[in-house]
């Protein structure tokens, strides 16, 4: 399969707003996106359809080579991984660790299917690999907020999905657990098998090498797409914010400034 997101001409129409408009937009095998734009630009309701929660107005979408309108969407969403902020508040505090990560297998909150050794020795590599398996043995509440991201992508982990979208995980994070996180989600994205990962942020400097496509959404509409290198320079970021901004490249790495 090499198409793994397909979107041709889509948009959706919410109470007659059009949220998405005419969006053309591909994800192939090997590639991992970042998706840029501020608040309001079609972002949540851009992963609800990439994720079937919403179904598209006009146009055609396909995920992980299955079509919307063919495909049994319950059984597509196994094969999707999402983490996003909004989870943390349905964790009990007091659950444990590795059970927070082993529930990603049934995609659910909390325990409510039987589990096995197995299971939990495989939260446990998984939550190695992201540098977090000493948490084990202690309850969710104890956990600072970098660690917390860290089980939540571990438990997006836990039912080996083909895609995995990060909806804006360093939300909240200091810059050294940011970094932190970082480095963990940049280890996975170069593991054999790795997903395909969409990493959504607000951040510019959070597009590491890793992230080798951009997506800029503004205003329910794809301003520009491409490989990162070539989409986020200072004229076409200055032309999609609508101010002047200079973008430099350290350590492969854009950063952005506001120009007077």
């Amino acid at each position: 399969m090499n198409s793994i997101i397909e979107m041709r001409s889509v948009s959706w129409k919410r109470q007659g707003e059009e949220i998405l408009s005419n969006i053309d937009w591909e994800v192939l095998h090997g590639e991992h996106w970042a998706i840029l734009g501020l608040n309001g630009s079609g972002k949540t309701s851009l992963l609800d359809m990439v994720n079937g929660y919403i179904w598209p107005t006009k146009g055609i979408v396909n995920v992980l080579g299955q079509p919307f309108g063919k495909t049994d969407i319950r059984e597509l969403r196994k094969s999707i991984g999402w983490v996003s902020s909004s989870l943390q508040e349905k964790i009990e505090d007091t659950e444990y660790t590795e059970s927070v990560v082993v529930s990603g297998k049934f995609a659910s909150i909390g325990l409510h299917e039987n589990h096995t050794k197995e299971d939990f020795q495989k939260a446990l590599e998984i939550m190695d690999k992201l540098d977090c398996s000493h948490l084990s043995g202690r309850t969710y509440q104890t956990c600072s907020q970098g660690e917390k991201q860290k089980l939540l992508i571990a438990r997006g982990l836990m039912a080996a999905p083909e895609l995995l979208i990060l909806d804006e995980p360093t939300n909240g994070l200091d810059f050294i657990s940011r970094e932190e996180l970082m480095s963990s989600i940049n280890r996975l994205a170069t593991e054999e098998n790795a997903p395909t990962i969409i990493f959504v942020t607000h951040h510019l400097e959070e597009i590491t090498p890793v992230f080798t496509h951009t997506l800029l959404l503004r205003q329910g509409q794809v301003f520009d797409k491409g490989t990162s290198q070539d989409v986020l320079t200072s004229e076409r970021l200055s032309r999609f914010f609508n101010r002047s901004v200079g973008v430099e490249w350290q350590n492969e790495r854009p950063w952005m400034t506001l120009r007077d």
